[in-house]
């Protein structure tokens, strides 16, 4: 369930942007987080039932359709860095965009049909949203409401990086970026940042959720 979860959670985190013809930059860093996280994520899933068939019988193109929004959207590059950690001290740019590139795909390949299988049509309710500290930004209070079942508690955390980008995700508690740190400690303390990113790619370096089902 988390790991199902942690899909719709991050699918979710994609569209933050694209409700309407884009803001200036001081009209979006004024709006509201959480009532942006709300109504796009409303709407994705709205998208996500009503195109269910078309994405169960061409699972390519659900990962296509959930794949661009969040590259355009999440804010990958700085999730990454936090999933380094003290690894990504002195790293290049282009290891670190390596890493947040795979690490986003393994997602996606793992995940992306799951995203079908919640039941009836959840909704994305907002709970609170309240500022970081350090001025990092905002956490937004989510839970997913289901037709069947206890509503799900997700936390997004975002920051204004040319509009509200989400860089964190918390799922029952247990935060996306903390979760992998974890599961790549030790990979990144033997091998390479790329080393590690090719590993992600072709399988042999599993993500954290792919044994939480």
């Amino acid at each position: 369930m988390k790991s199902l979860a942690l899909s719709l959670a991050l699918a979710l985190s994609a569209p933050l942007l694209l409700t309407a013809p884009a803001p200036a930059a001081a009209q979006q860093a004024a709006a509201k987080p959480g009532q942006q996280v709300l109504t796009n994520g409303n709407r994705i899933l709205s998208t996500l039932q009503q195109r269910r068939a078309e994405f169960r019988k061409d699972p390519a193109a659900l990962r296509a359709y959930i794949n661009t929004e969040l590259r355009n959207n999440f804010d990958s590059l700085y999730a990454a860095r936090l999933v380094l950690g003290v690894h990504a001290r002195g790293a290049s740019d282009a290891d670190v965009k390596l890493f947040a590139d795979a690490l986003i795909d393994n997602l996606m390949q793992r995940y992306s049909t799951a995203l079908l299988d919640f039941d009836g049509k959840p909704q994305l309710r907002l709970k609170s949203e309240m500022p970081l500290p350090g001025n990092r930004g905002f956490k937004v209070s989510t839970e997913i409401q289901r037709s069947t079942g206890a509503p799900v508690p997700v936390d997004y955390l975002v920051r204004n990086n040319g509009g509200w980008k989400i860089f964190d995700v918390m799922i029952e508690g247990v935060s996306y970026v903390q979760t992998f740190r974890n599961q790549f400690d030790t990979p990144l303390r033997q091998k390479s940042i790329a080393q590690v990113a090719a590993d992600l790619r072709n399988g042999t370096q599993p993500s954290a959720t792919s044994s939480k089902r």
